[in-house]
């Protein structure tokens, strides 16, 4: 009807539809989700049903009709034609369905935010609480940050997917960091995620502090996500720019209280950008409130400063402020951030997180970016910590962080009690300070202190030693982890009482002209860059040490730097930044630095920064000292060695020396190898010494094998412990790691825990040992290996193997097959797995003992492993029986000093995992013993292991390494798989 084309007109919207597919019946269910939830009109263009023998199509103008004017009946369509197959009188019997039928009206915009993945989120007033996944951050989990900057992305794609089996309802996604590219990490990896059903199925927020990076992951969402974020920090226009174009790409949008004089740290400050955000967006910009999400900023409370104490209280005042007062808007918020200051204390960190959320949730909080799989239950929190955790959040007293600091230190790990011990009273006057500021005690440091000096030959000698070498050990500390902020600031306020009971005499020095002040820093936070805590600690190490500093505080441009520090007179400069363009911003300093004459040293500090980044992007823009300092707690010694005439050469010479190494470490690893073309590398494959067909040995028991129960006490005797401490994350080799110095007390207890462990589950038949393995000929040709029938000699399977492309100086370019001959030649494959330990690692956890479920775990995989150890020994010596005299130990068992190998789908022989779907076939592993294949190729259980076993005697394990574009045709043409596919399973080898 004529009102009908005027509407559509005159709301100057677009529609939303579908075309093509089988016809009519079957788009019908998708044409009335969407016209269920679209607020656009919907349009319809079906096929006249599927092409027939005919050559025609299988709907007529009547059936085709019949649907149409059922859907128009329904209320489905605006809109309506035809496509494949539809001829004049399609379209004619169409008209006429529809005529004199009401046009669907668009459905009312919801007053809620939906996003998509594959699958909808719509954040509606009953979902008490969005949990969004950190870990895929490589910011937020130093897992993540290795695999992908090892470019293991494949590998990555697991924390994402643990994330969203712990929780997660959307999956942060940042990959700022100094030495990534990041746009096309990003990129790589939104794509890998899209591949990928379990985990796309989530939304995704898009995070960097880099606009482009952001614009490149939006244009690979498929379906609604989030972007984080946006703020007025660079001014109004490109903060309107950067919204209008999030809504064209269908996104919503995150929020910081950030504006162009700084972060908001106040509640006043928080309202103030908040509200003035919300007017630009709602009224300039028309972008949808129930699309804008506020973060407030959660900062870390319990620091040791009296400034930081209010912060979470303001948080959650402001996030109440914002549900009141800014109609439709959501808000969140890094919940980590909030107990930053207790890392390395897991149980004071959740618990922190969960009273947080708690509070934060009632007030309002919507979302919140956190570790999905880590969340304490609030009513579960011991009510001794919850007290004190509640006194820190609400800032009740002005003893929490004390008190909480003290209460830490009594739960960490298995809960030891701390005792007074006043032993060290006893101990020469440098331990006693070393002690007094490691454990943060002033009661007896004026007495120690005036101990020092009478002792030194000037008050300065104090500082410069006992006081300094006890700081350097809380630096340690701190960087290992065993410390917490807190306890550095507190290690810094004694620090602080021994220079004030020195100061006089440092005075008296000084006008006798017997010492000098320690120096003067300018310390500033770069342009672009809000982040200041760990500038501030800084400033309170350094401070306590008798040196001036002249904080500028956060977003300084580079000349405003420069102009104070020449103003000032000051002798070093200290550069802070934590979000990724600030390392372009301190190159870009030091240049100014360079070309404007300055000759002083240049501090580099600041979450992204590393030491790689500073030697490689910065230093070389800087012929002045430029050191990297890791932490606060370590810029003492840094700055009294920089400032000391003494130690000053000493220290530069090694710098010197490690930057450079640095550079030619990280310029061989940039370097890439010249590829042979397949046709080269294949001309360049291994040539035995022998004939292979001088090493055949039939099998003694060729077909498929099973078997089930194996002897769990022969499979402990053949346990290989080192990777066992590594799950524990304690480095050193079995058995010299049980001595270690460091980790060795350690390393004793958790080994003898295991062994009990061990005992139990032999004795008990706790877990099970299963196997399946197959003996068959095989013929090859060049990369793929055909399997025959024992019996028939038909082919029953394909593998296809890789082969090596690197260019080489010497060497072949192998291949898997190489080690096989063209034809009478046979090869080994299996599957083994240990069962049950989910159901041990259950029951321990119904008793919240995680200890006890990740070691039954834990053995559980070594057992695998001894399982594929003691399978392998089996076919050589028996059921294969090239090796029947073969009595090796177990030390070179796990040396793998026997004839051949048992390469693994996944690994760098063979790193393309859907052989393993090929191999499951073979063997009918699911049937025979329950091992199952995920659609990812994971094998379920996971202690488990699969592969092949090659025979011949020069047989030897390899990795892949790059391969080129005429390798993955050729991959993919010999698989049978759309090169698409191929690209997606080999992407990390292209």
């Amino acid at each position: 009807p004529e009102a009908f084309w005027i509407s559509v007109s005159h709301a100057n919207l677009f529609s939303v539809g579908l075309n093509c597919a089988l016809g009519p019946k079957q788009m019908r269910p998708h044409v009335e989700e969407i016209s269920r939830v679209a607020t656009s009109f919907v349009s319809c263009y079906p096929n006249a049903g599927l092409p027939n023998a005919f050559g025609g199509y299988d709907e007529t103008p009547e059936s085709v009709a019949a649907h149409i004017e059922e859907w128009a009946r329904s209320g489905f369509l605006n809109i309506v034609g035809g496509c494949c197959g539809t001829t004049p009188d399609h379209i004619r019997a169409m008209a006429e369905a529809v005529a004199g039928k009401k046009p669907r009206v668009p459905a009312a915009r919801r007053p809620y935010m939906s996003l998509a993945g594959l699958e909808a989120l719509n954040v509606t007033p009953d979902i008490n609480f969005v949990n969004v996944g950190e870990r895929t951050n490589v910011s937020g989990s130093r897992k993540f940050a290795r695999l992908v900057r090892d470019d293991k992305l494949d590998e990555a794609l697991a924390i994402a997917r643990h994330q969203v089996e712990g929780g997660a309802q959307i999956i942060d996604v940042n990959m700022d960091e100094g030495m990534l590219e990041s746009e096309e990490v990003m990129v790589r990896f939104l794509n890998l995620i899209a591949s990928e059903p379990d985990i796309s199925r989530v939304p995704v927020m898009v995070d960097s502090s880099k606009w482009t990076v952001i614009e490149a992951g939006l244009r690979c969402l498929q379906g609604r996500g989030l972007v984080n974020s946006i703020s007025l920090k660079e001014g109004e226009e490109a903060f309107k720019e950067q919204a209008r174009k999030i809504m064209r790409y269908g996104a919503a949008t995150v929020v910081m209280a950030f504006d162009e004089q700084g972060q908001a740290d106040s509640y006043e400050r928080r309202i103030e950008i908040c509200e003035r955000c919300y007017r630009i967006l709602t009224e300039d910009v028309g972008f949808p409130p129930e699309l804008i999400v506020f973060d407030p900023n959660i900062l870390t409370v319990a620091t040791g400063m009296s400034e930081h104490d209010n912060y979470a209280v303001d948080f959650i005042k402001a996030t109440r402020w914002i549900k009141q007062n800014l109609p439709g808007a959501y808000v969140s918020g890094g919940v980590s951030n909030v107990s930053f200051s207790f890392r390395g204390n897991d149980l004071v960190r959740e618990a922190m997180h969960s009273a947080f959320l708690y509070h934060a949730i009632e007030a309002g909080l919507d979302l919140g970016i956190v570790n999905a799989g880590q969340i304490a239950v609030y009513d579960e929190i011991p009510k001794d910590l919850l007290e004190r955790v509640e006194d820190v959040l609400l800032n009740r007293r002005p003893d929490a962080t004390e008190r909480l600091i003290s209460f830490a230190e009594t739960v960490k790990g298995k809960g030891r009690e701390r005792v007074e011990d006043l032993a060290w009273r006893e101990w020469p006057v440098a331990k006693r300070l070393e002690h007094a500021l490691v454990k943060g005690i002033t009661d007896f440091i004026d007495e120690d202190t005036e101990e020092a000096r009478v002792a030194a030959t000037r008050p300065l000698d104090v500082i410069e030693g006992p006081l300094m070498d006890g700081m350097n050990v809380v630096g340690d500390l701190f960087g290992a982890g065993k410390m917490f902020l807190p306890q550095v600031v507190k290690s810094a306020r004694v620090m602080k009482k021994a220079v004030a009971h020195l100061t006089p005499y440092i005075e008296a020095a000084k006008e006798a002209g017997g010492a000098s002040t320690a120096g003067k820093i300018l310390l500033a936070t770069v342009k672009g860059d809000v982040h200041d805590i760990g500038k501030n600690i800084v400033s309170v190490v350094l401070g306590c040490n008798n040196y001036e500093i002249i904080d500028l505080g956060v977003m300084v441009p580079c000349q405003t730097i420069l102009d104070r520090a020449l103003e000032e007179g000051v002798d070093m400069i200290g550069l802070s930044g934590l979000i990724t363009p600030s390392l372009d911003e301190m190159v870009h300093v030091a240049s100014e630095m360079e070309r404007q004459g300055f000759t002083m040293p240049l501090l580099i500090g600041g979450a992204t920064t590393s030491k790689l980044h500073s030697a490689v992007k910065v230093a070389p823009a800087y012929s002045g000292v430029t050191v990297h300092v890791n932490d606060a707690s370590r810029s003492v010694g840094v700055v009294s060695q920089l400032k000391s005439d003494n130690l000053f050469d000493a220290f530069k010479a090694k710098l010197d020396e490690d930057y450079e190494e640095l550079r030619r470490s990280h310029g061989r690893g940039r370097e890439s190898r010249k590829l042979l073309s397949l046709e080269d590398a294949r001309a360049n494959a291994f040539t035995p010494t022998r004939p292979l067909t001088e090493t055949l040995v039939a099998p003694a028991s060729p077909g498929v094998h099973e078997l089930r129960g194996v002897d769990l006490g022969e499979l402990a005797a053949l346990t290989d412990w080192t990777p066992f401490f590594q799950t524990w994350e304690l480095a050193g080799r079995y058995p010299d790691i049980l001595d270690d110095e460091v980790v060795g007390e350690q390393a004793r207890q958790v080994f003898e825990d295991a062994q009990a462990m061990l005992a139990r589950i032999v004795d008990e038949k706790l877990l099970e040992a299963r196997a399946v393995y197959g003996l068959f000929p095989v013929r090859r040709a060049l990369e793929d290996v055909e399997v025959l029938d024992p019996e028939s000699g038909e082919p029953v399977a394909s593998f296809h193997f890789l082969r090596q492309q690197g260019e080489k100086s010497s060497g072949p370019n192998l291949a898997l097959s190489d080690f096989l001959a063209e034809d009478g030649d046979h090869l080994g494959f299996f599957a083994c797995g240990v069962f049950g330990a989910e159901a041990m690692a259950a029951e321990f956890m119904k008793d919240h003992d995680d200890y006890q479920a990740i070691m039954a775990k834990a053995l559980a995989d070594r057992l695998a492993e001894s399982l594929a150890e003691w399978l392998h020994r089996k076919v050589r010596r028996e059921e294969w029986g090239y090796a029947q005299d073969e009595d090796l130990p177990v030390a070179e068992l796990v040396r793998e000093r026997y004839r051949g190998i048992r390469p693994a789908p996944g690994y760098p022989a063979c790193p393309e995992h859907s052989e393993k779907a090929t191999l499951w076939r073979l063997l009918e592993v699911e049937g025979r013993i329950g091992m199952g294949l995920t659609e990812n190729f994971a094998m379920t259980p996971a202690a488990a292991v699969s592969g092949f076993y090659f025979a011949h005697p020069e047989a030897r394990y390899f990795g892949l390494g790059k391969i080129g574009e005429d390798q993955l045709e050729d991959y993919a043409a010999r698989k049978g798989l759309e090169l698409a596919r191929a690209t997606r399973l080999l992407g990390p080898h292209l």
